[in-house]
């Protein structure tokens, strides 16, 4: 097979686990737990954990980078955003747990996202289709 073979362009059938670097897995667990995330799996002598997201099986998986400090928010910086049925209740609830959001909900031409930072700089969304439902999840 070809890697143009498939619909798109390298035969990627979707997404599987997507990689935080994290400096201190009790302390990013803590904080994934807080912003709603269930842990799937956990080996701290290994410094990694699989963090649930949606009935997928994959999830964000933690690694810790030895070294690896607190650090800003870069701009621009690569960001991971996932489905939810409403952002700006995802942003309510994120604050009440003590996670603020990186700025208010942001409207979208499908709805509103809103993105939240760890301590090491990784970028959440969390994003619905408030404005294009066709589109969301069933």
């Amino acid at each position: 097979m070809s890697l143009t073979s498939r619909k798109s362009g390298l035969g990627v059938l979707g997404f599987d686990n997507a990689l935080l670097p994290v400096g201190d897995l009790p302390e990013a667990v803590a904080f994934y737990e807080r912003a709603g995330f269930p842990v799937t799996f956990r080996l701290d002598e290994a410094g990694i954990a699989l963090l649930g997201a949606g009935g997928e099986t994959p999830g964000l998986l933690l690694r810790t980078e030895e070294g690896f400090g607190p650090r800003p928010v870069p701009w621009p910086a690569a960001r991971l955003w996932l489905e939810v049925r409403d952002a700006r209740a995802t942003a309510r609830a994120l604050s009440e747990a003590g996670i603020e959001p990186l700025a208010p909900p942001l409207s979208t031409s499908t709805g509103y996202v809103v993105e939240i930072a760890d301590p090491w700089g990784n970028v959440i969304g969390f994003t619905d289709y408030a404005k294009r439902p066709e589109l969301a999840r069933s």
